[in-house]
């Protein structure tokens, strides 16, 4: 009862050929032309379309507290958002709790997922504490298929911030073991201060006291410092959701001196910048980091065409706007996030291939092939090969879209792209080899996606040889 996808362009990090594809018992088996159907098996006919490993977004936060509220997509209806926009894989975050294990903030996210995700699923830790048990605690997570590490320089007051030296000393250890520090970068002593200093003006700044708050330099200044730490450990840091232009010189920088320093960007600060903020409703836009300028933009895509920038996620952390509306017009009471993992292939698709900035395979790089390599997914995921998982996006480059939040799965009644047009979109997404998504509607079973365990040393080349 397996499937053919038949007459399609296959699409890799390196290849583009005609070619059609056998899935069965959820791996990708044959690869080659003339098949002949055995009764039962499913025909796709992919011809004008391409076939490409299913997307996979590292950085996603489903029913997370914060803000105090919990972010609208929970684990059903965020993976099932993330199957019609051609994601197959997504990475969420267990946070520790300070003073407890590691191990059990994973169990406790585990409980929430399991049963409920609806697309294959894996976890990182957040490690909030250090103690003598650490090093032995971050072993035991390579142990169970968590190789990544989030820490956070700033949330000082959520008890979440990691000092420098608690830093430097998770960067020695992951050194050793092969884990990757993935690093919320933001100087929080300066940041902080200026929030405290444009707050006194709240009323007349509005949402534009967020972007006053964050300026580049805050992201740019951590940047640095985290590589510094990598570079002396031998640890490997991984910059999450780089908004500024600096940031992106400081990691070019990092890779030309041989720093094992990866960065990944956002939809949202390559193709917004901060005028949002002075919109009637520009308090939806606000994130953590915060759009940033539009030559940051510019620098951001530069680094996404050269290589310092290693791959595409999303932060995605859906506010509706009634959420959105805590903030009563105080900037520091928005809850931080906004919808992303059902819009960020076509949106990639659409603004880097459609408008030439790269290349097919440089799109698949971005949304699957890179993130697979980094976070130890591959060559089970983000590839197309014989024993891969049959997790496999047919994408029509042709079909016109328009996106308004009624036409999205996603729970959140708005959308940072509301009206944007869109040409490229998922026409169909199989997750295991099992058909989850058809024309952007989830068709699949509730509850079908595991967790997956990935292997430590993740790793790519640095910059794009030219």
């Amino acid at each position: 009862m397996g499937t053919i996808i038949k007459g399609g362009t296959l699409v890799t990090e390196s290849d583009v050929f005609q070619s059609d594809l056998v899935l069965d018992r959820g791996k990708i088996v044959a690869i080659g032309r003339d098949f002949t159907p055995q009764p039962g098996t499913e025909v796709v006919d992919a011809r004008g379309r391409y076939v490409m490993p299913g997307g996979i977004d590292a950085h996603v936060h489903f029913q997370l507290p914060f803000c105090g509220t919990v972010s609208s997509d929970d684990f059903v209806n965020g993976t099932k958002a993330a199957a019609c926009g051609g994601i197959t894989t997504v990475i969420d975050y267990a946070i520790q709790v300070k003073g407890r294990p590691v191990m059990e903030a994973v169990k406790n996210r585990r409980a929430e997922a399991d049963g409920r995700v609806c697309i294959d699923y894996s976890l990182h830790a957040g490690l909030t504490d250090w103690s003598e048990n650490s090093p032995r605690e971050l072993e035991q997570l390579i142990d169970y298929g968590i190789p990544t590490i989030k820490m956070f320089m700033i949330y000082k007051d959520q008890g979440w911030m990691a000092d420098d030296f608690m830093l430097y000393r998770a960067l020695e250890e992951t050194a050793r073991i092969g884990a990757m520090i993935e690093l919320h970068a933001e100087s929080v002593f300066v940041m902080d201060g200026l929030i405290k200093k444009y707050h006194r003006d709240f009323r007349k700044l509005g949402a534009w006291g967020h972007v006053l708050s964050r300026p580049a330099f805050v992201e740019e200044e951590a940047v640095q410092r985290a590589i510094k730490w990598a570079e002396v450990t031998n640890g490997r840091v991984y910059i999450v959701h780089m908004s500024a232009g600096a940031a992106a010189d400081a990691v070019k920088a990092g890779q030309e001196r041989g720093v094992s320093v990866y960065a990944e960007t956002c939809p949202q600060y390559l193709l917004l910048d901060d005028s949002v903020f002075t919109k009637k409703n520009g308090h939806w836009y606000a994130t953590c980091p915060q759009i940033k300028k539009r030559e940051d933009a510019d620098r951001l895509w530069r680094g996404v065409i050269n290589g310092e920038v290693s791959l595409i996620a999303t932060d995605t952390c859906t506010f509706t706007t009634k959420q959105k509306a805590m903030w009563h017009g105080d900037f520091t009471k928005i809850p931080y996030g906004m919808p992303g993992v059902e819009t960020m292939v076509p949106l990639m698709y659409t603004f880097g291939v459609g408008k030439k900035r790269f290349s097919l395979n440089r799109f698949v790089q971005l949304v699957s092939t890179n993130p697979a390599r980094l976070h130890g997914l591959y060559p089970r995921k983000g590839t197309l090969t014989v024993g891969a998982d049959a997790d496999v996006v047919v994408f029509d480059p042709k079909k016109k879209f328009v996106i308004t939040p009624k036409r999205l799965q996603t729970n959140c009644d708005w959308s940072p792209y509301d009206g944007w047009k869109l040409t490229g979109y998922p026409a169909m997404t199989f997750s295991r080899g099992r058909l989850v998504a058809r024309e952007g509607k989830f068709i699949g079973e509730t509850g079908g996606g595991q967790f997956v365990r990935r292997e430590p040393w993740g790793a790519i080349e640095g910059r794009i040889k030219k």
